[in-house]
């Protein structure tokens, strides 16, 4: 059996000892203020991720990102690389672009027709004899942006003296290097509105002490007990909690009640009814599919398998990236969360679900896991507000949606005289250490 990747700067997520023990006070969710330095000393350094390079196939087409009031052009570059800009054109700052699209000879301003090369270079305008200081064609060019690759995604940053992006997502790169990440699908992609601030999603995300009241048909396919989960944080500010994808032994379905793990096991051809008792079933079960994924993935079509571990091919390492990024890596499933601040209101983000799969040889639809079965095809935008959850009918009922019901009265709460700190169980420990990072970032520690 293959070991899983351990990394030698790993830290538990579950020892409080390695905390300063910050105070999460709730200012820090709805305050101006508060949002104005993190612009300043957070979101202006870190790695920000623009979209999917499935999105650039030819030389440009290019793809718009934009956070608070700024907006980023990433476009691919005729010798098959990436570069990014900032959206605002070099004579007047006009915005140069609003979605993505193809740049045939170049990005055109609205405005006054300058036309920028797919390199960022001035190529051309209307007048050029009418400058006092010289035709500024082949002598202007837009802002560049840093930007790179990694998993299949767009990134760029802001900060030219930002680390490079494998370093500021270190270990992330080497923990997940068995998983074919560009060759996923985005089958789903929806962008939701809500009324709570960006941070909600991250403190969530870094524990699992909720699933139980929030998710209860979570349990029963994935245990999520404290004691048999790994919980672990590294230095840049990334964790991850990993469980394996079996029952908890404490929580049984009704008798009677199809059980999801059954099916799981005879999706590989393993009869649950062989197991003389449910404890059996769940340990030696989820034994028996690692061996089974082990021997029959090639001729099922599973490549994607082909250089994971076995904790990969049949566990959930749900990660969090630092700041605002969630990825839920599962064996043929990888779902992407994100989190964006308002421009103006604190108090109001954006969320993110991007549900992607691992192509199947004669697959033409997938379970997308957060938003039902979807075609194996890559999706259409889709912006809604969640308005409660009326506004987003296609996930009603599922895990994300679960969570985002409780935002807007997490919100209300920060804003409580009753509220001066969170009172963590260890399982916890990382929503803190989260905090104690972004603090760092605010007082200049990093």
């Amino acid at each position: 059996m293959s070991e899983p990747l351990r990394h030698p700067d790993t830290m538990s997520g579950r020892d409080p000892s390695l905390l300063r023990g910050d105070v999460i006070d709730g200012e820090r969710y709805y305050s101006p203020e508060f949002a104005q330095r993190e612009w300043e000393h957070l979101w202006k350094r870190i790695w920000h991720v623009a979209g999917r390079t499935a999105e650039l196939p030819e030389p440009g087409d290019y793809i718009v990102h934009d956070f608070l009031h700024e907006s980023v052009i990433v476009i691919r570059q005729d010798d098959g690389g990436l570069k990014a800009f900032y959206n605002s054109c070099g004579h007047r700052g006009m915005r140069l672009a609003w979605d993505a699209s193809h740049a045939a000879d170049g990005l055109h301003c609205p405005y006054h027709g300058w036309v920028w090369g797919r390199d960022g270079v001035l190529k051309d305008l209307p007048d050029p004899d009418d400058f006092p200081q010289g035709n500024p064609c082949g002598e202007l060019s837009l802002v560049e942006v840093r930007c790179d690759t990694w998993g299949g995604f767009v990134w760029y940053t802001m900060d030219p003296k930002a680390p490079a992006l494998l370093d500021y997502l270190d270990p992330m790169p080497g923990v997940y290097a068995n998983y074919p990440l560009d060759t996923c699908v985005r089958v789903f992609w929806m962008k939701v509105n809500l009324n709570t601030n960006w941070k909600f999603a991250t403190d969530n995300f870094s524990e699992s002490y909720h699933t139980r009241t929030a998710h209860p048909q979570v349990p029963p396919w994935i245990d999520q007990d404290y004691w048999s989960s790994r919980h672990e944080m590294w230095p840049n500010g990334h964790g991850r909690t990993v469980q394996p994808m079996r029952p908890s032994l404490r929580d049984r379905l009704p008798e009677g009640e199809p059980h999801p793990f059954d099916a799981l096991l005879r999706a590989w051809d393993i009869d649950p009814d062989s197991y003389p008792d449910f404890e059996t079933k769940a340990m030696q079960g989820w034994l028996d599919l690692k061996a089974q994924k082990r021997r029959l993935w090639k001729e099922r079509g599973y490549v994607h398998y082909e250089h994971m571990d076995d904790e990969q091919l049949t566990d959930s390492p749900h990660t969090v990236i630092f700041p605002n990024v969630t990825i839920s890596f599962l064996p043929d499933n990888i779902i992407f969360f994100r989190t964006e601040p308002h421009p103006d209101d604190p108090s109001k983000c954006t969320f993110d679900l991007w549900c992607m799969a691992f192509p199947v040889e004669g697959q033409t639809e997938v379970e997308s896991i957060m938003a039902d079965v979807q075609p194996l095809a890559e999706a259409e935008f889709q912006h809604r507000a969640f308005d409660g959850g009326r506004g987003v009918p296609e996930i009603a009922g599922q895990i994300v949606y679960q969570d985002m019901l409780l935002a807007e009265g997490q919100q209300r709460g920060w804003r409580s005289q009753g509220y001066r700190d969170c009172y963590l169980a260890g399982q916890e420990s990382r929503v803190r250490y989260f905090h104690e990072v972004l603090n760092d970032y605010l007082e200049g520690r990093r």
